[in-house]
């Protein structure tokens, strides 16, 4: 049995195996009981709801507060909720009369289950009362990072804050998805750039879980506990350290600055430093990374746009992407200047969007690129399996393909019968009318010879005056009815050169498959055997190599 049989084989016992484990899993897995028409989950519960009161511990350090006032005739005294947004670090505490609760954006166990992208309360005011709600947050590190807080009715500020939700799981799913699609398309490339693809989405689905609270969700799973402004700093380095170097190739600043590459390394090395060594940083010193981060942001964003621009203009089409994957940070980061509201109250999901564009439009970048190395390397192959004179494959090629139609009719028990022709006295042409007539020879040739075959990897041209023609499926009698046919177009094809005392014609010989004796090697042999046969015969005519016995193809 051959490897590759041996190959499919065992392939085919692999799926077998893993499809009958995948039906056999539902099974094992059902539940002991169910009803015909509903199913049944979980079970009753004596636990509690959970109520995380404040303690001094937890509002410790520097804090901002803030009072909701009631509305200017007092309470409704229907229920009311407040929902607390981008707090990024710290305890949240939100208070109305002797209802309290501190939360933690990177612990869901400590929110009210009925708000998963903020902080929320819900409280029942007395009617006409004016005590207003409490909060206090920790202060951010950055002047323009301001809390969003929402009040109103408990089912729009819920809803509100479940789309909230879904946009930040959604942008994460995004990029985990691309993530897996660039593995895929690494482990079929090998190229080391999906890799490092990878690496950058990785970093980002952490920065974006740690943003957005998804890193506590539903409980924590990464170990942010009180340190959630170090864990946001240091991945925020070590994002920009990816996305500008990034910005900078997709915007064609490596194709117009080559020499670019050793400051695109200093960027990227130093912003990874300022990840490593934020963790070891002083909360004071926090705000003074925070606003260089926000400085190099700006000069990178800006250096790619000014780069882009600069190669759209000369011409370079592939910049396109880089100018459409800048095009939403540009957005941000004007509305922040001229603090929109917008941006205010959904910093976070802005975000998120923006840097799920920037994956994408790497992405396409990436699947460019390899396109145009596939082409390349398609381009490459064609013209090492190519004959450059006549455009038919050459001898190397035309000998795997004629391997792989071996393969095809020892699987298939089908005939396969091949034709070895020889341009007759091909280098009295040559001596008599010159090269370049000679070229126009076997140009014409190989001409006739396409024209007469279903596919063009079907005639090879072997080297010199010679030519192989493969007819897979054909009986032999059909096949030497179609060399024949060949032969006589081969001499008019000679005679419309035009070419004054020029006569083209062929020695063709025939040889069939013969399967449990034959190899590749002996095919071949036979078919010349044949063909010189032809030629003692006289030349200009088809020998069926299959009429002669071994002795005399000695």
């Amino acid at each position: 049995m051959g490897g590759r049989q041996w190959r499919y084989r065992t392939g085919g016992v692999r799926i077998v195996l893993l499809l009958w484990w995948a039906m056999s899993w539902p099974l094992q897995a059902a539940p002991a009981a169910a009803g015909h028409d509903y199913l049944l989950v979980g079970s009753a519960t004596d636990e509690p709801t959970p109520h995380r009161a404040c303690t001094p511990q937890m509002l410790d350090g520097p804090r901002q507060q803030v009072q909701v006032a009631a509305p200017p005739g007092g309470w409704s005294g229907q229920p009311q909720a407040l929902d607390v947004f981008n707090v990024f670090a710290g305890e949240v505490r939100v208070q109305h009369g002797d209802r309290e609760i501190c939360g933690n954006m990177h612990d869901a166990r400590t929110r009210d289950s009925r708000f998963r992208a903020g902080i929320g309360l819900v409280a029942v005011p007395v009617a006409g009362s004016h005590e207003p709600f409490l909060v206090s947050w920790q202060t951010p590190l950055k002047a323009r990072w301001v809390p969003t807080l929402r009040l109103g009715a408990p089912s729009p500020v819920q809803q509100n804050d479940t789309a909230r939700l879904l946009v930040r799981a959604a942008c994460i799913a995004v990029a985990i998805a691309l993530a897996l699609s660039a593995l895929m398309a690494f482990l079929t490339t090998r190229d080391r750039s999906f890799l490092v693809y990878i690496a950058g989405t990785a970093v980002m689905v952490l920065w974006q879980s740690i943003l957005g609270g998804l890193s506590g969700y539903p409980e924590p799973w990464l170990p942010v506990g009180e340190q959630g402004a170090w864990w946001l700093l240091a991945l925020t380095a070590a994002t920009q350290a990816l996305v500008l170097p990034a910005l900078w190739r997709l915007n064609g600043g490596d194709r117009l600055l080559p020499r670019s590459r050793p400051a695109q390394l200093l960027a990227l090395w130093g912003l990874l430093g300022v990840a490593v060594l934020v963790p070891w940083l002083q909360r004071d010193g926090l705000a003074w990374v925070a606003r260089g981060l926000q400085a190099s942001y700006l000069l990178g964003c800006g250096l790619a746009l000014a780069v882009g621009v600069w190669a759209r203009w000369r011409g370079d089409r592939w910049a396109q992407a880089g100018l459409a994957a800048l095009a939403p940070m540009l957005v941000l980061i004007v509305a922040d200047a001229c603090r929109a509201e917008w941006l205010l109250e959904y910093r976070v999901e802005a975000l998120q969007l923006a840097v799920t564009w920037l994956l994408m439009m790497s992405a396409y970048a990436l699947n460019q690129r390899l396109g145009r190395l596939r082409q390349q390397r398609d381009e490459l192959r064609q013209l090492a399996e190519t004959d450059g004179l006549t455009g038919l494959p050459n001898r190397r090629a035309g000998l795997q393909q004629l391997a792989r139609q071996l393969e095809r009719v020892d699987r298939e028990r089908g005939p396969l019968v091949i034709g070895f022709l020889d341009i007759d006295l091909f280098k009295d042409i040559n001596d008599r009318h010159g090269h370049a007539v000679g070229d126009q020879v076997l140009v014409a040739v190989a001409r006739a010879l396409r024209a007469a075959v279903r596919s063009q990897d079907q005639v090879v041209r072997m080297g010199g005056e010679e030519f192989l023609l493969l007819m897979p499926g054909m009986p032999r009698e059909a096949a030497s009815a179609r060399l024949e046919r060949l032969r006589q177009r081969i001499t008019e094809a000679g005679q419309a050169l035009q070419v004054p005392g020029l006569e083209v014609t062929a020695s063709i010989g025939l040889a069939q498959w013969r399967p449990g004796e034959d190899d590749l090697a002996a095919l071949l042999r036979r078919a010349d055997h044949a063909m010189y046969a032809a030629k003692r015969g006289g030349r200009n005519r088809v020998f069926d190599g299959e009429t002669l016995d071994p002795p005399a193809l000695a």
